[in-house]
């Protein structure tokens, strides 16, 4: 079975958005061109509150935004403040088809410890409720899509193939937010090299 995950299609990730990727909202006609094709279509949302470690304005000292920092014992890039819970930035993208999708799966739900990945935390260990989801409706194909695809999408195609499903990515139907130039290039190798399928939705005709 296959199922089309939706990663992180919100107010805040797209232009004029707080943590905007660029051209972020060039990834919804291709997602909305493909939704309906998929048995089992799951969107995901990060959903922090403001009180979140991840934020820089939430760390001790003068941290800025996309400075590195430790949370939940990680080193990590902090990030300005976004999809706060319950805010308009935090919803997912208006233009955005929802009629496809079965589930949202909600995550940095936690303060203290990021959760870039669908799956899990950044230490891999509380889970989302995702892989639960997916399973009990027979799914063993993942085909990936949203933002940003060297930050969430990325974690979220590792943690699949570690659990054992075969990964795709549709990169025409993601954008990269490329802090450090050479991000996505980074991110896209390491995906292939774990096994991950980097696909346009063009060859998704039949699905």
């Amino acid at each position: 079975m296959k199922a089309l995950i939706i990663v992180d299609v919100q107010n805040d990730f797209l232009p004029g958005g707080a943590l905007a990727v660029p051209e972020g909202d060039r990834v919804i006609p291709v997602i909305n061109n493909i939704s309906h094709r998929f048995p089992v279509v799951v969107a995901t949302q990060d959903w922090h509150p403001a009180t979140h470690m991840s934020f820089a304005v939430n760390q001790p000292g003068d941290k800025k935004a996309f400075e590195q920092g430790m949370v939940g014992g990680i080193r990590q890039i902090l990030w300005p403040v976004h999809c706060v819970q319950g805010s308009h930035g935090a919803e997912l993208a208006g233009t955005l088809n929802q009629e496809p999708v079965h589930a949202i799966i909600r995550k940095g739900i936690n303060p203290e410890i990021d959760s870039y990945s669908a799956f899990f935390d950044m230490k891999g260990k509380n889970s989302t409720g995702l892989d639960g989801y997916l399973r009990s409706r027979n799914v063993d194909e993942i085909y990936v899509s949203g933002l940003a695809a060297d930050v969430c999408v990325y974690f979220t195609i590792m943690d699949g193939i570690r659990l054992g499903y075969t990964c795709y990515l549709i990169e025409d139907a993601s954008r990269p937010v490329e802090v450090e130039k050479g991000d996505y290039k980074k991110a896209r190798e390491k995906m292939q090299n774990a096994g991950a399928h980097i696909i346009e939705s063009s060859v998704l005709g039949s699905i």
